[in-house]
């Protein structure tokens, strides 16, 4: 698997400041990747992190790096609840949800718009983009309907984030040594 695709994708999810990331990945043989994500699983998921597929495509497939626990508590969030609700999902555990949201995945062309709640995008701008997607406030790393300020700053955050882990992974720290475990 590759590590600079991980790593540039990623970054703040390795960190720990972020719930989880999606992101494509180039595969040759979908047993090879099955296998990469097996191999990855064994290393990193003692360390708060899972890797999933949620998609496969000709060559390309779509995967969700996330770390459990941090989502648990994502997910609790009141507003969090209705906006999965809304969506068709029983909420009965993390583990549940995470399995709802490949279902959908895989069962529709689309992306569901409840995807940003799985990636630490505020519940108010997850909700305002399902309700509204045209009235946001401005576009960071998506698009901000409810704390701006909050919001800018997280963007910020993962920038900066993902800037400082692609020098290091550049420099020869490994993907090992990057992904904190929280």
């Amino acid at each position: 698997m590759s590590e600079e695709t991980i790593v540039r994708q990623a970054a703040p999810t390795l960190a720990g400041i972020k719930t989880g990331s999606m992101f494509p990945y180039r595969f040759e043989s979908r047993d090879e990747l099955l296998e990469d994500i097996r191999a990855f699983n064994r290393i990193f998921v003692p360390r708060g992190m899972c890797l999933l597929l949620l998609r496969v495509m000709e060559k390309s497939a779509l995967l969700y790096l996330y770390r459990p626990q941090s989502l648990e508590k994502d997910l609790k969030d009141k507003l969090s609840q209705e906006v999965l609700q809304e969506s068709g999902y029983a909420c009965l555990s993390c583990a549940a949800c995470v399995r709802h949201l490949v279902e959908r995945f895989r069962a529709e062309q689309d992306f569901p718009h409840e995807v940003g709640l799985f990636l630490s995008y505020p519940p108010a701008d997850v909700k305002g983009f399902i309700d509204n997607r045209d009235n946001y406030k401005v576009i960071g790393l998506w698009k901000i309907y409810g704390d701006e300020e909050k919001a800018q700053k997280l963007c910020e955050q993962f920038k900066k984030c993902s800037e400082c882990y692609c020098r290091l992974w550049e420099s020869g720290v490994g993907l090992e040594k990057l992904a904190v475990a929280v």
